[in-house]
């Protein structure tokens, strides 16, 4: 059953918190199929980094990719809230397979959609919804994180009907496994941030190699490469958006990436905090069960909070980015309210995994236990799209706008 006819579908039960019945069809449907597909997965892939290759196609043939894409080119037609719904599902039952998922679906494939022409659109987006191609976006740089356009070292040149891409990625999402990438370069040295390019790389393409997976701490299952660009070939026709608009590229998705964090933090909050009621009601101690002590039920409350506030946060935050048009992003509230959102979700999420950690002892400091699996994923979203330290001064930075403008 597609995402569509589950809207269709969708029964009438009470509403939960703030989303309405389609939603929470969609949440109940991506959260069934990640228990059920992708929950088994998970061990090994964290224990060997290793990649289930069916799995991608599968979760293709149940509708829960291009969510955001419509249906014309194989999505689900639906919005950013739906996309983070299905994240969050994933998220409680495989949260290194939801890590590829939103690299794949929004980095990726919804950019494609919202910049690039009909032509890469048809030849493109229907693989990438229906999970037998991999998408992955090529963004940072080995000496470049927080300051990823202005220190980008990567460059295109144009011959004749090629452009020629000489650098290096890292940390890249899906890279070792990736059949389609969104790469920027530089077109325009002198333009500095201005002077940079997009350009959809197909892994065949001459010039592209993956020099190097990496091992990751959490995630683990999340395939991680530096990919490497020597006189790569690329068809000037995958120039998406115009040369020297790859700026404008970026802003367009970087406060939907930034909001689709939040779901991932949320959906690993809820499962902990399941873990953490279930491991306090069973676990016994003193001829009692742990969660009779008050210290334990401290604990367990203070998780509750974080899981409740961190989910209205995300709730509030996917429905103020779901309608946002392209270029609308980067600027104003929404650029604040996006990194305000995904800076308290991943801190959130590192003081419920703490908490649970804690209730879980010694279990929970053993490598193959689940919540010592997820305690391992905490950091990254603390780091990735935006440190928070990031978060911050873009937070400030907007409610300090007159400030600087009046000097």
């Amino acid at each position: 059953m597609t995402l569509r006819q589950t809207v269709d579908l969708a029964s009438n039960r009470p509403l939960a918190y703030d989303l309405d019945d389609d939603q929470r069809a969609i949440l109940d449907q991506a959260d069934r199929f990640a228990r059920n597909e992708l929950y088994d997965l998970a061990p090994r892939m964290d224990a060997e980094e290793w990649w289930p290759e069916d799995a991608f196609p599968k979760i293709g043939d149940n509708g829960l990719f291009g969510v955001t894409i419509p249906e014309q080119y194989g999505g689900a037609g639906l919005d950013l809230f739906a996309a983070g719904l299905v994240l969050q599902g994933f998220g409680r039952w495989n949260h290194a397979m939801a890590l590829a998922w939103v690299a794949h679906d929004n980095l990726c494939a919804n950019n494609i959609y919202r910049n690039g022409d009909e032509l890469q659109r048809r030849k493109y987006l229907p693989g990438l919804c229906s999970g037998r191609k991999i998408g992955a976006l090529g963004l940072t740089e080995p000496g470049a994180g927080s300051d990823a356009l202005g220190s980008m070292r990567t460059t295109a040149r144009r011959d004749g009907d090629h452009y020629v891409l000489n650098g290096s990625k890292i940390y890249i999402t899906n890279g070792p496994v990736a059949d389609v990438l969104l790469v920027y370069a530089k077109t325009d040295r002198e333009r500095g941030p201005h002077g940079i390019s997009a350009f959809i790389v197909e892994k065949g393409f001459p010039g592209f190699k993956v020099a190097q997976k990496l091992v990751k701490m959490g995630y683990r299952g999340s395939q991680t490469a530096e990919l490497v660009f020597d006189e790569c070939r690329v068809p000037a026709e995958n120039l998406v958006g115009g040369e020297n608009r790859g700026v404008a590229v970026v802003m367009s998705g970087l406060d939907l990436e930034r909001a689709m964090i939040s779901p991932l933090c949320l959906g690993v909050a809820e499962r902990a905090l399941e873990l953490s009621v279930d491991y306090a009601m069973t676990r016994k101690q003193f001829g009692k069960a742990i969660g009779s002590f008050q210290m334990v039920q401290s604990m367990l409350a203070d998780m509750y909070v974080q899981v409740e506030t961190m989910r209205t946060f995300t709730y509030r935050t996917l429905a103020a980015a779901a309608p946002l048009e392209i270029g609308g992003g980067g600027r104003g509230d929404i650029h604040m309210l996006t990194a305000a959102s995904v800076m308290y979700a991943a801190e959130a999420v590192h003081k419920v995994l703490d908490l649970a950690v804690q209730i879980h002892g010694g279990t929970g400091y053993i490598w193959e236990s689940e919540i010592n699996r997820l305690y391992r994923s905490i950091k990254l979203l603390e780091i990735g799209a935006g440190t928070t330290e990031v978060r911050k001064m873009i937070i400030a930075g907007e409610l300090l706008k007159d400030l600087k403008r009046h000097g």
